[in-house]
C-alpha cells in the first residue's frame, strides 16, 4: 500500500511517516525518479514522460505525472538534468521541480562510478473542503489553514553501472522539511474544547536498485533486478524479471512485498523513441478491493555522443 494514514481526532487524516513518494512500476527504466546520480550516465540525451493512475478501484485514487530530462557534458564527467511530478491522491496535491548534477568517475574501461544531488521545490496543496467532519466545530478550525505551502527539497545518490549491470542508492528529502505545524482548537458541538497537532513531514526515504543482464544470445538478454524503497516505518521490496528480445522488446513481470504483482512491456518504435506499458494487482484482499494499476511510459533517447556498448537498450 502506498499511503498510511493517520486518523487525528478520529476526523483527518494525513499521511505521515509512510512512504510519500510516488510510486512506479518502471523504476529501471525511469532511474532519474529515484536517483540523481542517474543523470547523464547513459551517455546520451533522454527524456521520459511517465503517466501512472494506481488503486482504479475508487474516487481519489493516486494520479501521478513525472517528467525528466538529462545527459552528460561533451567530456562525460558531468551531467545535468531536470526533472519534476505532480502526485494527487484524494484531497492532497504534490507537485515538485528539480535541478540535478552529478559527477561520473570512470573506473574501469566498462564501468563507471557517479554522484549525484538534486535540489528543488516542493510545492503541497491540502484541500480540506474535501474531507468529511463529524463535528461542525472542526470544520470552521481547519478552514483557517493555509493549505498551500512552498519548501525547498533535497535528494543525493550514487550509481554503478557497467554494460550489463548497474546498481545504485538514493535518499530522497534529506532536509525532511515539515509542511504543515499546526495545532487546532475548537468548540465542539458537545462544548467542549478540543485541541491537537495538525503535523506533516517530509520523510527522508532511501532507494536501492541493483540489476544485472545475462545474454543468452544475440536475441535474448535476461534481466533481473531488485529495487527496494524504505522509510522509518515502511519497507517495501520490488522484484523484477524482464527478457529483452531481439534488443526491440521488453516483456517483464514483477512482485512488489506489498502484496501486489503485475506486468509490463516496452517497445523501442525506433532507435530512440520507446514506449512502456505496465500492469499491477493486488493479491491480498486488501489490494484487491483498491484496484488495479495503470502506468504509461514514453521515452526518447539521442545518442548525440555515438557511444558504442554491448547491448544499449540494456540501460
Amino acid at each position: 500500500m502506498r499511503k498510511i494514514f493517520l486518523i487525528l481526532s478520529c476526523t483527518i487524516a494525513l499521511p505521515v511517516l509512510s512512504q510519500q513518494d510516488p510510486q512506479y512500476s518502471q523504476y529501471q527504466f525511469n532511474q532519474m525518479v529515484i536517483n540523481p546520480a542517474y543523470a547523464g550516465t547513459k551517455d546520451a540525451l533522454s527524456a521520459v514522460v511517465d503517466v501512472r493512475r494506481q488503486w482504479s478501484g475508487f474516487d481519489g485514487a493516486p494520479s501521478t505525472q513525472s517528467f525528466s530530462f538529462h545527459g552528460p557534458l561533451k567530456k562525460k564527467r558531468i551531467g545535468l538534468g531536470i526533472s519534476a511530478y505532480n502526485d494527487a491522491i484524494g484531497p492532497k496535491r504534490v507537485t515538485a521541480a528539480y535541478g540535478n548534477i552529478s559527477y561520473i568517475l570512470p573506473v574501469s574501461s566498462t564501468m563507471k562510478l557517479s554522484f549525484g544531488i538534486r535540489a528543488g521545490v516542493v510545492n503541497y496543496v491540502f484541500d480540506f473542503n474535501k474531507m468529511n467532519y463529524k463535528d461542525a466545530g472542526e470544520t470552521n478550525a481547519v478552514s483557517s489553514i493555509a493549505a498551500n505551502r512552498l519548501k525547498p527539497d533535497f535528494d543525493a545518490g550514487l550509481y554503478l553501472k557497467s554494460n550489463s549491470f548497474y546498481a545504485g542508492i538514493s535518499a530522497t528529502h534529506l532536509n525532511a522539511a515539515y509542511i504543515y505545524q499546526d495545532k487546532i482548537a475548537y468548540t465542539s458541538v458537545s462544548g467542549s474544547q478540543v485541541e491537537y497537532d495538525l503535523t506533516y513531514k517530509l520523510n527522508t526515504h532511501i532507494f536501492g536498485i541493483i540489476s544485472k543482464g545475462f545474454a543468452m544470445n544475440d536475441n535474448l538478454v535476461i534481466n533481473p533486478a531488485i529495487i527496494y524503497k524504505g522509510t522509518k516505518a515502511v519497507n517495501n521490496v520490488d522484484a523484477n524479471l524482464n527478457f529483452l528480445i531481439k534488443q526491440r522488446l521488453w516483456l517483464g513481470v514483477f512482485y512488489r512485498s506489498e502484496a501486489t504483482v503485475g506486468a509490463l512491456l516496452q517497445v523501442y518504435v525506433t532507435n530512440s523513441f520507446k514506449v512502456g506499458y505496465a500492469f499491477d494487482t493486488g493479491i491480498s484482499r486488501v489490494q484487491k478491493r483498491l484496484g488495479n494499476g495503470h502506468e504509461i511510459m514514453i521515452g526518447f533517447d539521442f545518442n548525440t555522443f555515438k557511444s558504442k556498448t554491448l547491448s544499449p537498450r540494456y540501460l
